[in-house]
């Protein structure tokens, strides 16, 4: 770690052997015990349909998921050991997978983006242009692997309820119209969805904006349920996660500052409708 920040770089997926391992010992001693998933699900503190993707092999579990099984299910240590050899499924970046066992129990998730619409708020059009435009170019096996990544990373917005999401997209990633006329319509007409939910918030940055305090990138925020900020920035190889809170908490201000700028979720919405219809 250099300035509280880790990086890595490699693209390539690892095999996800391990996790349905994991996830069938969890599911073998979570029915030795007797307990159904929903009532396994109370005990862990997770959702339902979290603990479906973990037992089938989906989801990497979060630390504090494999603690509240060991205690559930008999403090064996047996959780523990395995958790320690855990590769994360296919599909995503080597850069992106500490992050993204983050995100999936974080409580506040905080994205600005100026490059693409965010990967939690893609449609399966728009992201399939994405993978279509990478080079050097997928075969169409990992194109399916990708998208059931992203996928399942997409349910965090809906099996989190209680996860504020804040999402502050630059309006140029709609004028592109990536994919074209009608995946852009479609991508707008999900974005409205989402930002009709309690825990989601979405503001457009307008085209025209004297100043501006996220010239400098991507930035992604998150908060653990232990109340730790991390951040992660990611360019065209590779990502960068911070853990040190003075490097956080400039990024944090910058994010703040951007919010601020950027119209209020009300006028988000309106300019969306507007240009939606204007296709």
């Amino acid at each position: 770690m250099v300035d509280g920040a880790v990086g890595t770089v490699g693209s390539e997926p690892e095999s996800s052997d391990s996790l349905r391992t994991f996830g069938a010992v969890v599911q073998a001693l979570r029915e030795h015990a007797g307990l159904s998933r929903g009532e396994f699900a109370d005990l862990v503190r997770f959702s339902k349909h979290t603990v479906a993707s973990v037992e089938l092999g989906r989801r990497m579990p979060d630390p504090a998921f494999v603690d509240r099984a060991e205690e559930a299910l008999g403090n064996t240590g047996a959780l523990r050991k395995a958790a320690g050899h855990l590769a994360r499924q296919p599909g995503l970046a080597a850069w992106f997978r500490q992050w993204a066992r983050l995100e999936a129990a974080a409580i506040a998730l905080y994205t600005y983006e100026c490059r693409l619409i965010p990967g939690l708020l893609q449609t399966e059009a728009y992201a399939r242009q994405l993978f279509d435009d990478q080079l050097p170019p997928l075969q169409d096996e990992q194109i399916e692997v990708q998208w059931a990544a992203r996928a399942d990373r997409k349910r965090l917005l809906v099996e989190q309820p209680n996860t504020q999401f804040s999402f502050v997209l630059e309006e140029q990633l709609f004028l592109r119209r990536t994919g074209g006329a009608e995946v852009t319509r479609e991508l707008m007409g999900h974005i409205l969805e989402m930002a009709e939910l309690r825990n989601i918030e979405i503001q457009i940055m307008p085209l025209v904006r004297e100043s501006h305090a996220g010239l400098a990138g991507p930035i992604q925020l998150l908060e653990t349920p232990d109340a730790k900020w991390y951040a992660y920035n990611e360019g065209q190889r590779g990502g960068l996660l911070f853990s040190d809170p003075k490097e956080v908490s400039v990024l944090q201000k910058r994010y703040a500052r951007m919010r601020a700028q950027a119209l209020t979720s009300e006028d988000s919405v309106s300019l969306l409708q507007r240009m939606r219809g204007a296709l």
